[in-house]
């Protein structure tokens, strides 16, 4: 039985995409690629990161403030300096970082309102 070995791409909609891959190349720092989007290899990643897919119950609050049905995780090497880059670039800062055993998270609103996870792992 053949099997999934991982998430291979998010693909969203956006009304300036353009636009938002530099917002995004600008405030995190991402490598720009010849195609409107972004590659990360795995072995970019720090060691305790991992990939997770994970559906959520139909009414869940934890994608709030955002409208829409999806929510998508960024792993960051540096999570407050990243939540300042983000903020300085008129990113809407969502709640307080929180801290668990297996990393610490913070949450923002980019320019076209797609809640974003950030996790920097332990």
């Amino acid at each position: 039985m053949a099997k999934a070995l991982g998430v291979g791409g998010i693909f969203f909609k956006s009304p300036d995409p353009k636009g938002l891959v530099e917002w995004y190349i600008k405030y995190l720092n991402i490598d720009k690629q010849e195609f409107t989007g972004f590659t990360f290899s795995p072995k970019s990643m720090p060691e305790n990161s991992l990939t997770v897919f994970s559906p959520f119950e139909q009414n869940t609050d934890y994608f709030d403030p955002a409208e829409k049905t999806f929510m998508f995780n960024l792993v960051v090497d540096n999570l407050e300096e990243a939540l300042e880059q983000v903020k300085d670039g008129g990113a809407k800062i969502i709640g307080e970082i929180q801290k668990y055993e297996y990393g610490s998270f913070g949450w923002f609103m980019d320019p076209d309102g797609n809640k974003v996870e950030l996790w920097q792992p332990v």
